[in-house]
């Protein structure tokens, strides 16, 4: 079992980690301002939901492959970088819609939740940094490396969720006061579309 001390070292840094402006925050961050914080709630569920994709994959040996296989890498941060410029062209789409369309329309929560788990488990990056950072607080004589693995999974989904949710309810209420206005609203969807674009080209530009 992993000590406590460690786990809290663990949590501390999972924290910092979550706060540095990063795909997954900015992520959240336009999507809250755009369509409202319950949405980024949401999307955070989904992102989360990705993470224990990329724990579990650790725990099973299974994230290697992305580090031992170029191709590997490169297909799914491509699929990743053209499904982020879908979003972009969404975005870009919507700015000019009629305010009052806006208003009526409902959330699509399944179809928001998984946006979140697309966006995170298509990043390769994800993978590897879990697969740099987890070892570092395992302890091969405190017990089943692979449960320590999905714990400190779990313990960074924790600190994630706390930060994105911060980050969509603030955001979120920023949204909010814009929403009324057309204007501001066709420069949050363009702006929602720069980021998701610029998010997509940094994807499909980053290396191993």
């Amino acid at each position: 079992m992993i000590e406590s001390h460690v786990l809290l070292l663990f949590f501390g840094s999972a924290l910092l980690l979550a706060l540095v402006p990063g795909p997954d925050n900015l992520f959240v961050l336009a999507q809250a301002s755009q369509k409202g914080r319950m949405a980024g709630l949401i999307i955070t569920l989904g992102l989360c939901t990705g993470l224990i994709v990329h724990s579990i994959a650790v725990a099973l040996g299974l994230s290697a492959i992305f580090l031992a296989s170029a191709l590997a890498f490169t297909v799914l941060k491509i699929i990743g970088a053209i499904y982020l410029l879908y979003l972009a062209y969404q975005a870009f789409r919507a700015a000019g819609s009629n305010l009052n369309n806006s208003k009526v329309e409902k959330l699509d929560m399944g179809k928001l939740y998984r946006r979140g788990i697309i966006m995170n488990i298509t990043n390769p990056k994800v993978s590897l940094f879990f697969l740099a950072f987890l070892p570092q607080f395992t302890n091969p004589e405190a017990g089943n490396l692979t449960f320590q693995f999905l714990l400190l999974g779990l313990v960074f989904i924790l600190a994630a969720i706390l930060v994105f949710g911060t980050i969509s309810f603030l955001s979120g209420i920023l949204g909010e006061k814009f929403r009324d206005s057309q204007r501001a609203q066709i420069i949050i969807n363009r702006l929602a579309g720069t980021l998701f674009a610029g998010l997509a080209v940094k994807l499909a530009l980053s290396q191993r």
